[in-house]
């Protein structure tokens, strides 16, 4: 019954990206303290990785499926939008580059007037294309199946012909370090060239990418201006943000709830 029951476990965290103690308790008909057994065993194996109240998919050299990175923090990554969103005035240049987090920037900003956006991710052309008061300016290059992400030397080219106003970044894991980490090199080459042309860097990444590893280095937190996240759990993290002036901003500090 245990193995039973934690390959249904892993077939939800496939899905889902994350699985949480309590909803996999309820939905198992079985005890919390039966779950964080199976999690347990289920890290041991290497298979998943204990966060916070739960666990998520264990890897470190390829990134989740894009529909399971949506799943996860959700309704963090919508708080996150909106607040990055309020950074930006009208009237604006900025970047927006690949990833979940990034889209929900983007969701955020449609009622926002005369923006120019430039971005490499065909979802956020897609979300802004019908809001007649901003234009969206896109990439060429390769366009990634997976998520619909335009990576490459082509890519490249184009972002280094802007000099904008704002950039805004994602991340898939940020080491103890500062370290802002990623899997696919050719999309990391795009997201340095965008850090390295904006006058503002706007990081937003939710508190799971502080549980992630991955194996390609985009930048170092040093190198934003502002990092939106839910909650901050790494105290070396507020201490570099400190340390090179990079304004933290949580949506939900630690005993808050998202709104």
């Amino acid at each position: 019954m245990a193995s039973a029951r934690q390959s249904i476990i892993l077939d939800i965290a496939r899905h889902t990206g994350r699985v949480m103690v309590d909803d996999l308790a309820t939905r198992l008909d079985v005890t919390p303290q039966t779950i964080r057994k199976d999690l347990n065993e289920l890290c041991d194996k290497n298979l998943l990785s204990r966060v916070h109240g739960g666990a998520m998919l264990s890897t470190a050299v390829k990134n989740v499926g894009y529909e399971a990175r949506r799943a996860i923090a959700r309704d963090e990554k919508a708080a996150i939008g909106r607040i990055a969103a309020g950074l930006i005035p009208n009237a604006s240049s900025l970047f927006i580059n690949i990833g979940t987090t990034t889209e929900a920037v983007a969701r955020a900003l449609v009622h926002h007037a005369n923006l120019m956006v430039v971005t490499n991710n065909i979802n956020v052309a897609n979300t802004l294309r019908p809001c007649h008061t901003i234009e969206v300016v896109i990439a060429g290059g390769l366009v990634r199946p997976a998520d619909g992400g335009i990576v490459g030397e082509a890519a490249v080219d184009f972002i280094k012909q802007f000099r904008v106003d704002f950039a805004v970044i994602g991340t898939s894991a940020i080491d103890d370090d500062g370290a802002l980490l990623d899997f696919d090199f050719r999309e990391v080459k795009v997201a340095q060239a965008i850090i390295e042309n904006a006058r503002n860097v706007i990081l937003v990444a939710d508190s799971t990418k502080f549980d992630r590893k991955a194996p390609v280095r985009i930048a170092h937190i040093s190198q934003v201006d502002t990092f939106v996240t839910d909650q901050c759990p790494s105290e070396t993290i507020r201490r570099i943000a400190v340390e090179n002036d990079v304004h933290l901003v949580e949506t939900a500090p630690t005993g808050a709830e998202v709104g």
